[in-house]
């Protein structure tokens, strides 16, 4: 919506938002993922400048087994980031999905897309040609600030119940939580999920004056730091919850359902919208970059 052109907006933009249409974003491939400026997928014009030809492969695609539309990240030039472009690619005989079953949930469409000689109009590319690097950066600080709200809501639900249980279970004549170990374990959940929590607030207060927002570029490093810190302490606190409910929290239904979601869906977000190892380095790298040069540590 943002980088299409008028007339992209009055019909396309139109069916998506009315839900007539439902749309993808294609970028991930077998051999390119936190690395997205490796695609191979090309789009290559026709003699008569009209149209791309795209031919490639997209993998772990999120909806796109029920997408009507591919926001698609293709190869228009040469290497790296000069030669990305951004194409609407709408479904056609000659793009095949094909379901990827997932830790995260089977009516999340994920799906491998094999695109082979589409024909897709010039009019379809979103910005500018050789742009296509910047538009996909443009929605990842708000995607990855996303993934942690969500992250972390699913690591109080699962908290509440592991505490609710070690409170209602009862083991060699006592309630669960008496014994220290189980306290330990709560407290410790407890502790790293508030402070992520906090964590959370401040960057999104920092985001909220921050001049554009959570496209501000001084909020990447910020935001991939969060993510890491959230990705991190909920792999933990999955740890603490699984071991407390016991059987019941690898359990998909009943008392432990939170739990055992949770512990498939903290790897998971560890994974997507950036890898864990991506945010930190990210994060580090933007901090050296903005650091004077005049500062030197007094040994």
């Amino acid at each position: 919506m943002n980088f299409g052109s008028d007339a992209m907006k009055a019909t396309l933009g139109r069916e998506l938002l009315v839900g007539d249409k439902i749309s993808c974003l294609a970028i991930s491939e077998p051999f390119a993922g936190s690395d997205v400026s490796a695609v191979r997928t090309t789009a290559e014009k026709t003699a008569d400048g009209k149209h791309f030809i795209v031919n490639g492969v997209k993998k772990w695609i999120t909806e796109g087994m029920t997408a009507d539309v591919f926001v698609t990240a293709v190869r228009t030039g040469g290497k790296g980031h000069a030669g990305m472009s951004l194409l609407v690619v709408e479904r056609q005989d000659g793009l095949d999905t094909t379901q990827i079953k997932t830790t995260y949930s089977t009516s999340a469409g994920t799906s491998l897309v094999l695109m082979e000689d589409l024909k897709v109009p010039v009019e379809n590319l979103l910005g500018k040609e050789g742009d296509g690097f910047r538009l996909i950066m443009y929605n990842f600080n708000h995607e990855r600030w996303m993934i942690v709200q969500n992250l972390l809501g699913l690591a109080r639900s699962a908290f509440a119940d592991a505490l609710m249980w070690a409170k209602q279970r009862k083991v060699f004549g006592k309630p669960l939580v008496g014994q220290p170990v189980i306290r330990n374990k709560l407290a410790n959940s407890a502790a790293v999920l508030e402070s992520t929590w906090a964590y959370l607030e401040a960057v999104t207060f920092d985001m909220c004056l921050a001049k554009g927002g959570p496209l501000n570029p001084r909020m990447a490093g910020p935001i991939a730091m969060l993510k890491y810190q959230a990705t991190r302490s909920c792999w933990q606190i999955a740890d603490d919850t699984v071991q407390i409910m016991g059987g019941r929290g690898i359990t998909k239904t009943g008392m432990g359902a939170k739990v055992e979601n949770f512990k498939n869906f903290a790897k998971y977000a560890a994974v997507y919208g950036g890898s864990e190892e991506i945010m930190a380095d990210l994060a580090i790298k933007q901090a050296l970059k903005n650091f004077p040069d005049t500062v030197s540590a007094k040994l």
